[in-house]
Order: C-alpha cells, then structure tokens, then sequence
C-alpha cells in the first residue's frame, strides 16, 4: 500500500521563506560554505580545512565563554561563572574529538599538499593564543607571530592587561575570606604565573573542608575540570602530528613534535595539581 508523503505544512510548518528570516539566512550558511578555498587537488586538503575552520568557531565559544566567566567571578556570581567553565571544559571535549577526525589522514595524504602551505601554521592561530592568555599561560613571546595584524597584537595585549581565570578564581575566593597572599592579589597580572606555596596551603584548607568552603571547591574542581580536557586536547595533538608528520619540523618552523611535547608540561593551575600531593 502507498502511503501519502507527509507534508510538515499541514502541521503548520512555514515553507515559504520569500522575504522571511531562513535557516541559512540566520547561520549565514552561504558565507561558511563558501570558505574552504582548497589550493591542491588533493582530497584530504578539504578535511585539514574545515578541521581547523571548526576548530576556530568552538575556540570562539570558549573565548565568549572564558570571557563571561571572569566577569562572573569579579561580581561574585559564582554559580553563573561555574555553568560557562563547565561549558568550555565540554568545548574542549568537542575539539578533542575532533582529533580522531583528522587522524584518518595518512602522511601520504598529508604529502599531496603539506608544502603548499607554505610557513602557514596552527601554532599562529591568534584565537588559541588568547585562550591560553585568558587562562594564565602568558608568554609574551607569542606576540611575534601576530605583529603584522595591528587588530590582533592589541587584542592580545588588552587581554595580557586583564587579570586571567585564575587571577580572577583567586580574587574571588579571597572575597570569600580565604588566605590568599596578598602578593598574588597584587601582583602584575601581565606577567607569567609563578607558582606560590601561599596558594597552594590555601587550595589545602579548602580541599581538608570541601563542606566549609563549598563554593570554593567547586570553583577550583571547575578548573580542574577544564584544564584537564585542555591537557587531552594538547596530548592529543601532539599525538596526531607524530602519527600524520613523525618528527619533522612543522610548517610553521617550529619543531613541531618536539615542540608539542614542551607544552605538555605547562599547567594552567599548578596548585591545584600539587595540593593533590600534599593532601
């Protein structure tokens, strides 16, 4: 027996959109489609595209989010602020992810375009580089590669002038009346984080009385939280990038593996990592 197609319209579904908002029209679909500009005719180079393109937009995320956050805790309103830190931890979820999706490039797929690249590289993405400002990882040397966009170098160096997550985490719960240093409270927040035994005995008292200092805990285990899918989000790519290049230098110049693996051994948050030891 045939049965008659169904038709959404007799439910009250709009399919006429002659001068009304569309799907397309609000996303701008059109605009995102239209930018992959592949310069092979190699067929993975479409796959390398729209995995950094995708990358850039949930960066995007976590940088709203990331920014939303800070100012949360600079209010004290720390249960907004925990939403969007666990909503970044799941972006970098996403992202990591999404490493699965590229390793299916092989190097022989990687060769058929890898040079026309030219000194094209991830590591000049200026997004990534105000994700890892915004969370404390700040190396002024990393505005280098962004000196030849006057837009983006100060976007950069308002964001080195801005207390980062942490900064921001400690300042909070020092309102709470927490034994914060006042050094750390001072301390120029454009420089890079120097770890603190203050901090860390601090995170202690917190950790040996999670009931006392409830929204304390649950800020720092947030944090715990995000920088423990950011460290997968790195792991991942360093062993995406050995499995699809080995050991060669990266496009960028950098010394690609090797490189990677540096950046494993940075941590955002170290007392919080430490007072897992000392507990």
């Amino acid at each position: 027996m045939t049965q008659t197609p169904y038709d959404p319209a007799r439910e009250g579904a709009q399919m006429s959109f002659d001068g009304r908002m569309s799907y397309g029209d609000y996303l701008q679909i059109d605009r995102i489609l239209g930018a992959q500009h592949c310069l092979t005719e190699a067929h993975d180079e479409m796959l390398f595209i729209i995995q950094h393109q995708t990358s850039e937009l949930w960066m995007r995320l976590a940088l709203h989010e990331l920014d939303a956050a800070r100012r949360m805790l600079a209010a004290d309103r720390a249960q907004e602020a925990f939403k969007m830190l666990a909503r970044v931890a799941r972006i970098f979820e996403q992202l990591n992810s999404a490493w699965d999706v590229l390793r299916t490039m092989t190097p022989s797929d990687y060769s058929r375009f890898r040079d026309d690249l030219g000194q094209s590289s991830g590591f000049q993405s200026w997004q990534y580089r105000l994700i890892e400002y915004a969370v404390g990882n700040r190396n002024v040397a990393m505005l280098r590669p962004h000196e030849h966009r006057p837009d983006i170098l100060s976007r950069l160096q308002a964001e080195l002038a801005r207390p980062s997550l942490y900064d921001a985490a400690l300042a909070h719960v020092a309102r709470l009346g927490l034994p914060v240093p006042e050094a750390v409270l001072a301390r120029d927040v454009a420089g890079p984080w120097e770890v603190q035994d203050g901090v860390r005995e601090m995170w202690e008292i917190v950790y040996r009385d999670p009931s006392r200092h409830w929204q304390a805990y649950e800020l720092a285990e947030k944090l715990v939280d995000f920088e423990d899918y950011f460290r997968r989000w790195r792991f991942n790519h360093v062993t995406t990038v050995e499995r699809v290049i080995g050991f060669k230098r990266g496009t960028g110049g950098t010394a690609g593996v090797s490189y990677l693996r540096r950046m494993l051994e940075v941590q955002l948050f170290p007392e919080l990592w430490q007072v897992r030891t000392t507990l």
